[in-house]
Formats: C-alpha cells, sequence, structure tokens
C-alpha cells in the first residue's frame, strides 16, 4: 500500500508542470493534469467520431498516463519539431521511474499503456492521440489565438503537426479544424 500511496502522491507534481496555452477565462497557464483530465472526457465525447471503433476505457486510460513523463521532463509545447526523439527518450526514463514506484506488475502495465500511445498503431491509440493534439488546437481557436501568438507559431506549422495524427484517428474532428483554422488564418490568429 505504501508504494501506491507513493505513486498516487508522486503524480500530484503533475499539477505543478505549466503548459502553454490558457485555460478558457483564466489568465495563467494549465498544467498536463487538466489537460490529461479534458481530453478524457473529451474523447468521450468524441468516441461517436472515431476513425474505427475503439474501447473508450483503453483511450482514457491512454490519456491518462500518456503525459506522465512530465513529471521529470516538464512540456514542450506541441507544435515545437526539435528535438523531439530526445525528448521522448527523456520521457520514457521519466514513465519508467515513476511507474516504477509501483509494484512490477502494475507498474509494467502502465509502461505497456504509455507505450501504446506512443506507439499510435492501435486505434485506441490513434484515436487518443488525435484527441490530445486537437485539444490545444480548440483552445487556441478558442481563446484568440493565445499560444500562437505569444510564441511565433504559423498556421502552417499547425497544420504540419496536427493534421495526420487528428486526421488517422478522427476524420470528422479534422474536418471541422480544418475549416476553422482557415477561418483563424485569416483573422490573423497565429504568430507568424
Amino acid at each position: 500500500m505504501d508504494d501506491v500511496i507513493g505513486f498516487i502522491l508522486e503524480l500530484d507534481k503533475l499539477k505543478g508542470v505549466t503548459r502553454k496555452v490558457k485555460p478558457l477565462g483564466l489568465d495563467r497557464y494549465e498544467n498536463p493534469a487538466e489537460h490529461s483530465w479534458q481530453i478524457a472526457l473529451a474523447a468521450a465525447a468524441l468516441q461517436p467520431y472515431a476513425a474505427q471503433p475503439v474501447d473508450l476505457p483503453r483511450v482514457v486510460s491512454l490519456l491518462l498516463v500518456h503525459d506522465v513523463g512530465e513529471i521529470d521532463t516538464g512540456d514542450v509545447m506541441a507544435f515545437v519539431e526539435t528535438g523531439l526523439s530526445e525528448r521522448k527518450a527523456a520521457e520514457r526514463r521519466a514513465v519508467e521511474r515513476i511507474f516504477g514506484v509501483l509494484p512490477e506488475t502494475q507498474a509494467q502495465a502502465l509502461v505497456a499503456l504509455w507505450d501504446e500511445f506512443e506507439d499510435e498503431e492501435t486505434p485506441e491509440a490513434r484515436f487518443a492521440h488525435a484527441i490530445d493534439r486537437a485539444m490545444p488546437v480548440l483552445l487556441n481557436l478558442a481563446n484568440n489565438g493565445q499560444s500562437w501568438r505569444e510564441n511565433g507559431i504559423s498556421h502552417e506549422r499547425v497544420v504540419a503537426r496536427v493534421a495526420e495524427p487528428i486526421r488517422r484517428g478522427c476524420p470528422r474532428l479534422w474536418t471541422h479544424i480544418e475549416a476553422r483554422l482557415a477561418v483563424a488564418r485569416q483573422e490573423g490568429l497565429f504568430g507568424a
């Protein structure tokens, strides 16, 4: 029990990591714990639009573990493309450390979920990735491009980073977002 409680308390540190986008109506940046909660519920709402039938509890599990490594590594904006392999290796080490607090069987199961998310090979992982990539876009569209403008992110960079994962996992969501991105471009909501 002590190991499980230690793990639960270790997860609390995710609340102290800062992301680059602000929650709607708030003058602070969100944290990955809030992000994970929101995309888990977004997946439930968007499940009927998944590219393939998905096991929703598995999708939610993937979304809840996908950013746990940021406890050690911090968050890097979704639109940053450089250093990706180094960041992923560091995040993998962090995930092994954090999940490793648990008894071995539980730790292995959670690392396997993290790997599944990263590999994007199952319908659940592709759908989870779609939701994960869509959320910062949806927030930026709703808050006048706040993090795009603050960080010099262009329309082309957003599309290059999110189009394929969203299209692959939730095509109707991409159709919706693509049209809204075009309007946002006309309105000058991008930083470059």
